[in-house]
C-alpha cells in the first residue's frame, strides 16, 4: 500500500509537470501573422432580436466604444442584451478565422453584411463561450455584430484573435486540454483507489474512501468548469453542469469528513456538526437540482442563489473553519497538521481569494487558479495517508513483537509453574534424607584415616551440591522476600564486592563498582545478594581469564538502575532469547536454576532485567527496582 501511494505521488506529480508544460506552451506559441482587436463598441437592449437586419443594426442608438482593458461596463435597468460591433482591420489571405476566446451569454448570434454566420442558444446555466469565426479577405473593415442574450453575465471579456484557422484551432486546444489532462487523472487516481479497498483492512477502510471521492469529485469538477467541453459538445452542456454541481456538492462534506477522521471532531466536536450540516446541505442541494431538471429552469434564480451563491459563502467558511484549526494542531506540532497545512493552505489561499475577486467582479472573472491549489492540497493528502498507513504498518509490526513476547512469558510462566508445584512437592522429602547421610558420612570421615578421608570428603562436597540444588528449586518455588526494609544499595555492593572480588582475582578478571550513596530500594538484603551475586558469577566465569566487570547506579524517573557489564565471550541472539528458562543453561554442568531463581527475585521485588550481548564482545545485564521514594 506505502507502494501504491508513492506511485500515486509520482505520477501525480509527472501529470502536474505535463500540466505546467502545456500551459507554457500555450502561452509561448505566437504566429507572427496573428492580429489583436482590442477595442470594439456596445449598446444595450431590451429585447434580443435574432432575425435583426443590418439597417436595424446601424440604427440603434447607445454605442459605447470600450477597450480589452477597461472595466465591466453595469448593465442598464431593464436591460437583457448587448450587441457589439467590431471593426475587422485589414485581412490578409492568410487570415481567415476570428477567435473570440471568453464571450458571456447563453444565446449568441453573429451577423457579418447582414447574414447571420453564427448562433448558439444556450438551455443551461453556462455562460462562458468560445467563438471561432470563418473569415476572408474581401471582409476587410467589414463591420461584424454580435449579439448576445443573458440576465447573468454578458460580453466579451477575452481577447480577439485574427489568424490562419490550423493555428488559432491548435492553440485553443492546447490552452484548454490541460484541464482535461488534470481531472482525467485525478478521475483515473480515484478509480485505482477504489479498486484497491479490496486490499485495505477495515479500520482504513473509511478514511481511503473518503480520499477516494475527493479525488473524483474533484477531477469532475475540472473537467467540467472547462469551456473546452462546452465548445467540443455544446449539446451536452445540460449534463456537464448536473455533473459540476453534483461533484461539488459531494466533495465539500467528503473533504470535512477525512478532515475529521485524520484530525478528530474538533473542540466541542464543531468539525463534525459542521460536517452533518454540510450533508443536509448536500442533500437538500440534489432536491435542488432535480427540482430545477423538473421545471425546466423556471425558478434559475433560486437554484443560481443555492447551488452557487450560498455554496461559494458556506465554502469560505469551511476554509476558514478548517484552517484556522490545523494551524492550532500545527503549533502543537503535530506532522499531519503540518503537512495539511502546508498543502490547505496553498488550497484555501487560492480558493477563498478566487471566491472573493469573483464576487467583487459581479461574476465576471473565472476561476482557475483553484487547480493549482487543488493539486497541493490532493498531494498533501496523499502523504498524511501514506504517513497513516506507515504507522499502522509499524504498529502491526510492533503488536507482532509484543504478541510473541507475550507468547514467550507465558510459555515461561506455564514452564515456572511446573517447575514450582514439582520443587515444592519434592525438595523437602529429598533434603531430609541428604542431610541425614550427610551427617553419618561427617561421623565416618572424622573416625577414618587421611587416605580415606578424602572420598569421604568428596561425598559431603557433592551433597552439598546437592543441598544447594534443593535449596534453590525451594527459592523458586517460594520466592518470598521475606523481611522488607530498606536497602543502600552501596552497603550491599560493598558485602557483595568483598564475596567476589578474590573470586575474580583468581579468575585474572577485575571489578569495578561505583554506586552512589542516594540509591534506596524496598527488598530483602539476602535474597538481593543472592540474585546480584548469580549474575556476577556468570560474568566472572564468562571471561575465561582477563577481564573486566564493571557495575554501576543511578536514578532516573523514579527507578533505580543497575548496569552489570562484562567483556567476556558474550552470548548470540538464540541463547539471549532463551535465558530464565527452566534448566536451560550454556554451562557444561550448569543446571540452569541460578538464572532462574534471580530472575524469580526480581520479579517478586517488583524489578525488571535485561540482558544485552554480543558473541565475543561481552554481556551486559540491565537490572530496576521501583526507587523506595516512589
Amino acid at each position: 500500500m506505502k507502494r501504491l501511494l508513492k506511485g500515486i505521488a509520482i505520477f501525480f506529480v509527472l501529470i502536474l509537470a505535463a500540466y505546467c508544460a502545456y500551459l507554457l506552451e500555450s502561452t509561448g506559441n505566437q504566429d507572427s501573422m496573428r492580429q489583436a482587436i482590442d477595442d470594439w463598441e456596445i449598446t444595450w437592449t431590451n429585447e434580443f432580436d435574432k432575425n435583426i437586419t443590418k439597417q436595424e443594426l446601424e440604427g440603434l442608438p447607445g454605442w459605447t466604444h470600450i477597450s480589452l482593458n477597461s472595466p465591466t461596463p453595469e448593465r442598464p435597468q431593464g436591460a437583457i442584451a448587448q450587441w457589439i460591433k467590431i471593426t475587422l482591420p485589414k485581412l490578409s489571405s492568410g487570415s481567415s478565422t476570428i477567435l473570440i476566446d471568453k464571450i458571456y451569454g447563453k444565446h449568441i448570434v453573429a451577423i457579418m453584411n447582414g447574414t447571420k454566420i453564427y448562433e448558439s442558444e444556450r438551455d443551461y446555466n453556462y455562460e462562458i463561450n468560445s467563438v471561432l469565426l470563418p473569415l476572408d479577405e474581401v471582409n476587410s473593415d467589414s463591420t461584424l455584430y454580435i449579439g448576445i442574450f443573458s440576465q447573468n453575465r454578458i460580453g466579451i471579456q477575452g481577447t480577439i484573435k485574427i489568424g490562419v484557422y490550423q493555428d488559432l484551432i491548435k492553440e485553443y486546444v492546447r490552452g484548454n486540454i490541460a484541464d482535461f489532462i488534470l481531472g482525467s487523472t485525478l478521475i483515473f487516481i480515484a478509480v485505482i483507489m477504489l479498486a484497491c479497498t479490496v486490499f485495505l483492512r477495515s479500520d482504513n477502510l473509511i478514511i481511503w474512501l473518503s480520499l477516494c471521492v475527493v479525488f473524483l469529485s474533484s477531477g469532475v469538477i475540472v473537467i467540467t468548469y472547462s469551456s473546452f467541453l462546452y465548445w467540443l459538445f455544446e449539446d451536452k452542456g445540460k449534463l456537464y453542469v448536473t455533473l459540476f454541481d453534483i461533484a461539488l456538492f459531494i466533495l465539500l462534506p467528503s473533504f470535512t469528513f477525512f478532515f475529521e477522521r485524520v484530525f478528530g471532531a474538533g473542540y466541542y466536536s464543531i468539525i463534525k456538526k459542521f460536517r452533518n450540516f454540510q450533508v443536509v446541505y448536500s442533500i437538500i442541494c440534489f432536491f435542488v437540482v432535480i427540482f430545477h431538471e423538473i421545471t425546466s429552469g423556471k425558478y434559475s434564480r433560486m437554484y443560481g442563489f443555492v447551488s452557487q451563491e450560498l455554496l461559494g459563502y458556506i465554502m469560505i467558511v469551511q476554509f476558514v473553519l478548517l484552517l484556522s484549526i490545523v494551524t492550532f494542531y500545527t503549533f502543537q506540532k503535530n506532522k499531519d497538521a503540518l503537512i495539511f497545512t502546508t498543502g490547505f493552505l496553498v488550497f484555501a489561499i487560492l480558493g477563498v481569494g478566487e471566491l472573493i475577486w469573483f464576487y467583487s467582479q459581479n461574476a465576471y472573472y473565472d476561476l482557475y487558479l483553484w487547480k493549482w491549489g487543488v493539486i497541493s492540497f490532493l498531494i498533501s493528502l496523499i502523504i498524511i495517508l501514506g504517513r497513516r498507513f506507515s504507522e499502522n504498518h509499524e504498529q502491526v509490526v510492533e503488536y507482532s513483537k509484543q504478541l510473541e513476547m507475550f507468547n514467550n512469558e507465558l510459555q515461561r510462566s506455564e514452564k515456572m509453574e511446573i517447575i514450582s508445584e514439582m520443587a515444592a512437592s519434592v525438595a523437602h522429602e529429598v533434603r531430609n534424607p541428604l542431610q541425614v547421610t550427610r551427617g553419618f558420612i561427617q561421623l565416618m570421615a572424622e573416625k577414618h584415616e587421611n587416605s580415606e578421608k578424602v572420598y569421604l570428603n568428596m561425598a559431603l562436597d557433592e551433597l552439598d551440591r546437592a543441598s544447594n540444588i534443593i535449596t534453590d528449586f525451594l527459592t523458586f518455588a517460594k520466592p518470598e522476600v521475606g523481611k522488607v526494609v530498606t536497602l543502600n544499595l552501596l552497603q550491599e555492593f560493598i558485602h557483595i564486592e568483598g564475596i567476589l572480588v578474590p573470586m575474580a582475582n583468581l579468575q585474572g578478571g577485575k571489578i569495578a563498582v561505583n554506586i552512589p550513596e542516594n540509591l534506596l530500594i524496598r527488598g530483602n538484603s539476602s535474597k538481593f545478594k543472592q540474585a546480584i551475586i548469580n549474575i556476577i558469577k556468570n560474568s566472572i566465569e564468562s571471561l575465561q581469564g582477563e577481564g573486566d566487570i564493571q557495575v554501576w547506579g543511578y536514578k532516573e524517573d523514579g527507578w533505580v538502575f543497575i548496569h552489570i557489564k562484562d567483556n567476556g565471550e558474550g552470548m548470540d541472539s538464540d541463547v539471549l532469547a532463551r535465558l530464565g528458562e527452566p534448566y536451560f543453561s550454556n554451562k557444561t554442568k550448569g543446571t540452569g536454576l541460578g538464572l532462574m531463581v534471580t530472575f524469580r527475585i526480581i520479579e517478586v521485588m517488583q524489578g525488571e532485567i535485561t540482558f544485552l550481548s554480543e558473541k565475543g564482545v561481552g554481556t551486559e545485564a540491565i537490572i530496576r527496582f521501583p526507587s523506595r521514594d516512589a
